[in-house]
């Protein structure tokens, strides 16, 4: 399959090994636009045998599936600079850029284009991403399959309507460094209770892989965490102080409101 991204940064370079090592294309398949200064990106695309150049019409002309991976702001300048091109015509264009909706793109792209808006997050650099797609009014269900396909290779795809983008940034987009925040404060608490930091972290970032590892086999977190806890036990005096201190309403607190920011963003980007 020929793949195209319009904008080579280290998504884009992810997304295009994953594909590579899953067998959905070749190195040669694979086409990528890169900012003339960001020679960086243009040489590690040649290193997995792909093609780079510093424009985006040759990524459209050479590649059967376009991705759009350009900073939201861009996506607009960007698709209006190879709208002209017959090559636009009836092709598959999928957008990972946050907050830029299917609308929006399909005003910007030929009538006959079809395309579809996915929220990948950063775990995709090491092919444990979670991402999530909407289709546009063109998308077809085969077109849905094949960019999960897609998608599958560094992680996770699920299907979403439109609207519930906004939820998905929030939990998966941004999720992550919720994540990077709680172990780091288990590992600062190990430290507070003597363990050396190189080793408190090694325990808390395991202690995080393996918990969501388990989740994966199947089976409630709230069972789970049962399982772990004793009558009595050092864990339930642990979860009681969580409890305590909000530490739930904190984490739903934190999605609620990157959601509110989503929505603000995402009209002034669409507007």
């Amino acid at each position: 399959m020929k793949i195209g991204f319009i904008g080579g940064g280290r998504l884009a370079f992810a997304l295009a090994n994953g594909f590579i090592s899953a067998g959905l294309a070749k190195p040669d398949e694979i086409t990528a636009s890169c900012h003339p200064s960001d020679t960086t990106s243009a040489d590690a695309f040649k290193g997995l045998g792909a093609t780079a150049f510093f424009e985006n019409k040759p990524v459209v002309e050479r590649s059967e599936v376009v991705i759009v991976s350009v900073k939201p702001d861009v996506v607009v300048p960007a698709l209006r600079e190879i709208k002209d091109l017959p090559a636009s015509k009836n092709k598959l264009f999928i957008s990972v850029a946050m907050g830029v909706s299917t609308t929006t793109i399909e005003k910007t792209l030929p009538s006959e284009a079809r395309v579809i808006r996915v929220m990948p997050n950063t775990p995709a650099l090491v092919k444990e991403g979670a991402a999530a797609l909407s289709r546009g009014s063109r998308a077809t269900v085969d077109d849905a399959q094949l960019t999960a396909k897609l998608f599958r290779a560094v992680g996770t795809c699920d299907e979403v309507p439109e609207y519930q983008m906004d939820a998905v940034t929030a939990l998966s987009g941004s999720g992550p460094a919720y994540v990077y925040m709680l172990i780091e404060s288990l590992a600062d608490g190990g430290v507070r209770c003597g363990l050396p930091r190189d080793l408190a972290l090694r325990l808390a970032a395991q202690t995080t892989l393996g918990a969501a590892a388990m989740l994966r086999t199947g089976g409630h977190p709230a069972a789970m965490k049962d399982n772990v806890t004793s009558p009595g036990g050092s864990t339930a005096e642990g979860t009681y102080h969580l409890e305590q201190n909000g530490f739930r309403s904190a984490v739903i607190g934190a999605v609620m409101a990157a959601t509110n920011r989503c929505k603000v963003v995402n009209q002034q980007l669409n507007n």
